[in-house]
């Protein structure tokens, strides 16, 4: 006896209909912006990332609508455009709220409480890694490293930066943000709503007053590095070596200004060994082939 493919749970099918154009009205709106990204580059098809971020910016995600729409314009095929807005995690595939709320969980973050972090908010939420709160105000997710490192652990709220976080921290952010408090990041510009800060993203200008001066820089940890180099920090001192040494010797010699890369620790003081000391207990070095 034989079984139908229904009856085995397979489904044969059928092609994908066309996806449903925008309303006249939306998709002239649509095609005048997207003219002026397109004059942006010699090459047209280099502005597929910012239409991508233009239709995200329409729907709050990348629809099939979108990517048909992207791919009318450039002359590209659909499955051209499906191929980048599935590869870059920047473009949300369904819809999402209106904060994107990010908790890094890569290694430092991580261990610096970003998995606490993450695992509170989704049980204060309510949902999982990439869901949406019940009133679509908040999509969490924890996403990979965002370059801030030394405020460890961070959160980004529509990429905008919420440095030296707690669970606590994060669970009274999110609060505010479903409660539409006013909530100002760490660094950079007050917050906007996902789909404004994708038309930004998509190159258009910030119109809310006093917003671009509001845009954030790097913080003094950041700068430690720069200043160090530029030699603006005290002289660094010199570790003695971890076996001894006249560690109070001379310690007035802190006058004499060392440049960066004279900047040592213990690591980089010489030690003795088995190549420089025949009496060190690892013996003494042979030649080779001897």
């Amino acid at each position: 006896m034989t079984t139908s493919s229904s009856e085995r749970g397979v489904s044969l099918g059928m092609p994908q209909l066309p996806a449903p154009g925008y309303p006249d009205d939306v998709r002239a709106r649509l095609e005048a912006d997207a003219r002026e990204v397109v004059a942006r580059y010699p090459d047209s098809r280099s502005a597929l990332l910012p239409l991508l971020h233009l239709v995200q910016a329409e729907e709050g995600h990348v629809t099939r609508t979108g990517m048909q729409f992207c791919a009318d314009v450039l002359g590209l095929t659909t499955a051209e455009v499906t191929a980048v807005a599935t590869f870059y995690t920047m473009y949300r595939r369904k819809p999402s709220g209106d904060y994107q709320v990010g908790v890094c969980t890569n290694t430092l973050c991580a261990v610096m409480g970003g998995d606490a972090i993450f695992e509170e908010l989704q049980e204060h939420l309510g949902v999982g890694n990439g869901e949406t709160t019940g009133d679509g105000k908040v999509t969490l997710e924890h996403i990979e490293c965002n370059a801030a490192c030394d405020y460890a652990p961070v959160v980004m709220v529509n990429w905008e930066f919420f440095d030296n976080q707690t669970p606590d921290s994060a669970k009274r952010l999110v609060d505010d943000l479903r409660a539409g408090r006013d909530v100002a990041p760490t660094r950079g510009a007050r917050l906007c709503t996902f789909k404004e800060t994708a038309r930004i993203l998509a190159g258009f200008p910030d119109e809310r007053p006093g917003a671009v001066e509001e845009g954030g820089s790097a913080g003094p940890a950041s700068l430690v590095g720069l200043r160090l180099a530029k030699g603006e920090t005290a002289p660094a001192r010199v570790v003695h070596p971890r076996d001894g040494g006249p560690h109070d010797e001379q310690q007035d010699r802190t006058a004499h200004h060392t440049s960066p890369a004279e900047h040592l620790s213990s690591h980089d003081a010489p030690q003795d060994s088995s190549a420089s000391d025949p009496a060190h207990p690892a013996g003494p070095v042979a030649e080779e082939g001897e």
